[in-house]
């Protein structure tokens, strides 16, 4: 099953690009590999990256958007 990266930045589907910014820009200082040194950090680090690389961009975000609708129906 497919990583929902609505869920992993904590934003709703509605979400704007500031408020999907802000909540990368929070969730990225509280899991940064430098300053928590486990496994775990790193992990979600690199599903934060991978969200917001998708979330961001405007194409991306709807490619996924239109995916995630028929994989949900």
């Amino acid at each position: 099953m497919k990583d929902n990266y609505y869920d992993i930045l904590g934003v709703s589907f509605f979400a704007t690009f500031y408020e999907i910014k802000s909540k990368y820009r929070e969730l990225s200082l509280q899991f940064h590999p430098d300053k928590i040194k486990t496994s775990l950090s790193e992990v979600m680090m690199k599903k934060i990256n991978e969200a917001y690389d998708v979330l961001s961009n405007p194409e991306k975000r709807r490619q996924y958007d239109r995916e995630s609708t028929f994989e949900n129906s």
